[in-house]
């Protein structure tokens, strides 16, 4: 691997944000574009990290240890936790930088997720929402062996339906 993946710094925090932001809006997942008041939620690295975990992907490669991929990472039944009720956990904000694609990053974030699940005493889970048009992300899920969950297919905002995934442990 050309990356590592480890806990955000107070340095990177609106690295990440940008970055976190930026791929939304690139990816067309704001309903509202660049006035989407979520754009504002996902920049604010710094209060996900008071109230949840955030891991980076930062290029090996890069003298500079540029930051290629992001993901928030929550228990069940915490501020950041959109799902996931006590006894399980969630990942949200999951972004790999458009240049860095297709190098592994999301899914080493996404086991690096798995991993801090299975080590939380009492998590029998872990569970995530996705928009319908990140066919990417759902094949990506499914290589990891998660699996859909429709009865828990949800809406934010009214005509923003998410799709739900679940690993059992």
């Amino acid at each position: 691997m050309d990356f590592t993946i480890r806990a955000v710094r107070p340095e990177e925090y609106e690295v990440l944000g940008e970055l976190t932001g930026r791929t939304y809006l690139d990816d067309g997942l704001l309903a509202h574009g660049a006035d989407d008041f979520y754009l504002e939620v996902l920049r604010d690295t710094a209060r996900r990290v008071r109230e949840s975990e955030v891991l980076v992907a930062e290029d090996t490669r890069d003298a500079a240890g540029r930051i290629i991929g992001g993901v928030t990472f929550a228990r069940g039944g915490t501020p950041w936790a959109d799902i996931a009720v006590p006894g399980e956990a969630e990942f949200r904000m999951l972004v790999v930088a458009r240049e860095a694609r297709g190098r592994g990053v999301g899914e080493a974030l996404v086991r690096t997720c798995v991993d801090r699940a299975r080590a939380l005493p009492g998590c029998a889970r872990i569970v995530l929402s996705t928009a319908a048009g990140m066919v990417a992300a759902h094949r990506l899920y499914e290589r990891t062996d998660f699996v859909r969950t429709p009865h828990r297919d949800w809406e934010p905002i009214p005509d923003h339906s998410l799709r739900t995934y679940s690993l059992e442990f």
